[in-house]
């Protein structure tokens, strides 16, 4: 496998298609908290999966999340 013709053409579409995905929730999601989205879009849509491994563990940290607590309360009856 040293060059592209050796590799299946099904592959190089699954390839594109996870590479266009990755680096678009990349983009949207560091757009979303401000965290610099033209780089991590760059950087999913050029390698997988570095890019998400890095940015859930250093930037989203998803078990940091506190979930708020319910404040509204009906005491009007």
């Amino acid at each position: 496998m040293n060059n592209l013709n050796s590799i299946p053409l099904w592959a190089l579409f699954l390839l594109g298609a996870i590479l266009v995905t990755q680096g678009t929730w990349l983009f949207l999601h560091a757009r979303k908290h401000g965290y610099y989205p033209w780089l991590w879009a760059l950087w999913g849509f050029l390698s997988f999966p570095l890019p998400s491994l890095v940015y859930v563990l250093f930037v989203a940290q998803p078990w940091r999340r506190t979930i708020p607590k319910n404040r509204h309360t009906d005491d009007s009856e």
